[in-house]
């Protein structure tokens, strides 16, 4: 019996998600703030299965304070992609310093996730800056995975400026209100000719499954999974729920339709009044 690898896509070539020309296997991303400790931390990664975290360079320690406990300690890049981003940022000179800063801290590592903010108190993306940023890393040789609203225009302008993923949020930033415009989201991923990655208001784990199933490239999550009563836990939920999703776009799920088609099939069944004696040969 022929049947189909799991990581394998259709057309029998391998199912990763490849980024600025590196491939990873897990198409769930994970932030690493608001856990117990780091050894939480740490312990959700692995049940994510999570190979790309991202760090919030203004408030985790990686390096800024020699004295103070590093992220690195748990999550050393020797098992992990980690990915500075400008979170706290409201202007593009800000992030832009926040990410040249992260890239000396990490060795000169390019991949980084750019994130300028509008306001503090909806946090949606500020995309005139985020625009003005990304056009001046990628000129310094950044690879800019970008978060950004679910306007297709925006999208479109940030993967011609060169970032390698654009990240569209779902609905606002730690709220877990899920998907609340997968129409937009749709025509991002239509036009992309760069990996699209649902970034904010992912809530529990069919979120992360219908994000997938509409043909987004992976999922960054971080409030989902650390604010949930049991983190560990939760992240192998989105984990299965990433897969699935996957699993299921690559499928094709059958079209819906506005009329019953019943599961078994018409031809060959038995027609017409059924008398004793057929009864009783069905039964022998």
């Amino acid at each position: 019996m022929n049947v189909m690898n799991e990581n394998m896509k259709p057309d029998g070539q391998p199912d990763v998600l490849t980024i600025a020309g590196r491939a990873y296997r897990s198409r769930l991303l994970v932030g690493s703030g608001k856990y117990r400790d780091l050894a939480q931390t740490r312990e959700a990664t692995l049940a994510a299965g999570a190979e790309i975290v991202t760090v919030a360079i203004r408030r985790v320690n990686i390096g800024q304070d020699a004295n103070a406990p590093s992220l690195l300690d748990v999550l050393p890049p020797s098992e992990f992609t980690i990915l500075p981003n400008t979170a706290g940022c409201f202007n593009a000179k800000d992030a832009v310093y926040t990410l040249q800063m992260a890239r000396e801290l990490l060795g000169g590592r390019n991949l980084v996730k750019l994130e300028v903010l509008g306001d503090a108190t909806t946090l949606f993306p500020h995309m005139p800056e985020t625009l003005k940023a990304a056009e001046t890393l990628v000129r310094d040789g950044f690879d800019v995975m970008v978060y950004c609203s679910d306007d297709p225009i925006q999208a479109r302008i940030l993967q011609e400026i060169g970032c390698v993923a654009v990240m569209p949020l779902a609905s606002l930033i730690g709220s877990g209100m899920g998907i609340l415009n997968p129409w937009n989201l749709q025509l991002i991923i239509e036009q992309a000719t760069v990996p699209v990655l649902v970034d904010a208001g992912v809530g529990t784990a069919s979120d992360a499954a219908i994000a997938m199933e509409l043909g987004c490239d992976g999922v960054l999550m971080n409030t989902a999974i650390a604010g949930a009563r049991d983190p560990v836990r939760m992240a192998r939920a989105m984990k299965h729920a990433v897969l699935a999703g996957r699993d299921a776009y690559l499928a094709g799920r059958m079209p819906k339709r506005f009329a019953a088609s019943p599961s078994s099939p018409v031809e060959g069944r038995i027609t017409g009044d059924v008398t004793p004696d057929v009864i009783d040969n069905l039964a022998a």
